[in-house]
């Protein structure tokens, strides 16, 4: 009998101690992860967000190659849908006078379905071959807009239908489809803060169905989700010091800021991709 209540003390210390164990092992993790979160990350997203509002097209194109250093590709498009919910939020309230309904429309809805689509076949493509066409398509149009600045596209609806689908399926498959979008809207020659609202909202839509998208592809990751409340304020820090920003830039400027940012976005594409090969 005696023996038996040994054997029942003995593993209860046990229990208590795997019990104590754990919870010392979940302490150190939480420690861990808040002592793991790279300021200087949180600085270049910053960063990141006041560009990507001066120069139109929201923040994902400057984001996703960032983040790309500090993250896997998984995890980058899981951390960038969720971040720019807020961001685009943030833009849609500041600049909400400047909404372009028929652009909306035009450029929003096959945004919207092509970013599912792509957002589905992200494991069926090298993302490095993508992301060096995407690179080299940046660079070739950027160019041709800055030197050939009398070059327009005719501000129709096949145009608008045919920039919002491949800047919804880069979005979804790449994680970035603003700079394709950026360059679809600086060719029609919108005013600045239509330019802005109306892109911040097409985002909004891609941001939102592709958060869906992601989840179901498990990209959403429990061990990075401690980042999304910093990346909301910088969010909407970044915006509102990007629109303080644009208040002294001159339409002329905006579009040529804007096609100088989509070219140092190539450039940056087609580095990242060479120093991974």
């Amino acid at each position: 009998m005696l023996h038996r209540k040994k054997l029942y003390l003995l593993g209860d210390e046990s229990r208590l101690g795997s019990a104590y164990q754990a919870r010392e092992n979940s302490l150190s993790c939480t420690e861990h992860g808040m002592k793991s979160i790279s300021y200087l990350f949180l600085l270049l997203a910053l960063f990141a967000e006041t560009l990507g509002t001066i120069g139109g097209f929201g923040s994902s194109v400057f984001f996703v190659p960032i983040a790309n250093f500090y993250f896997d590709f998984e995890s980058v498009l899981g951390l960038t849908a969720i971040y720019h919910l807020s961001s685009n939020l943030s833009k849609i309230v500041l600049f909400n006078k400047g909404l372009d309904k028929k652009l909306l429309i035009n450029i929003g809805v096959p945004s919207v379905l092509f970013v599912v689509l792509g957002g589905l076949l992200t494991s069926a493509f090298n993302s490095l071959y993508l992301e060096l066409f995407l690179g080299i398509f940046l660079v070739i149009l950027a160019l041709l807009f800055l030197i050939k600045r009398e070059l327009t596209i005719n501000p129709n609806r096949r145009n608008a239908i045919i920039g919002g689908s491949l800047s919804g399926f880069s979005a979804g498959l790449l994680g970035t489809g603003g700079a394709i979008r950026g360059l679809t809207m600086a060719a029609f020659n919108v005013e600045k803060s239509v330019f802005i609202a109306t892109s911040a909202f097409i985002d909004f839509l891609i941001d939102f169905s592709r958060t869906f998208v992601y989840y179901y592809k498990g990209y959403i990751h429990n061990h990075d989700l401690i980042y999304v409340p910093f990346l909301i304020v910088i969010g909407f820090v970044g915006t509102a010091i990007g629109k303080k920003v644009l208040n002294f830039i001159p339409q002329d400027s905006f579009k040529k800021i804007s096609l100088a940012l989509i070219l140092i976005i190539g450039l940056i594409t087609l580095t990242k991709v060479l120093i991974n090969k």
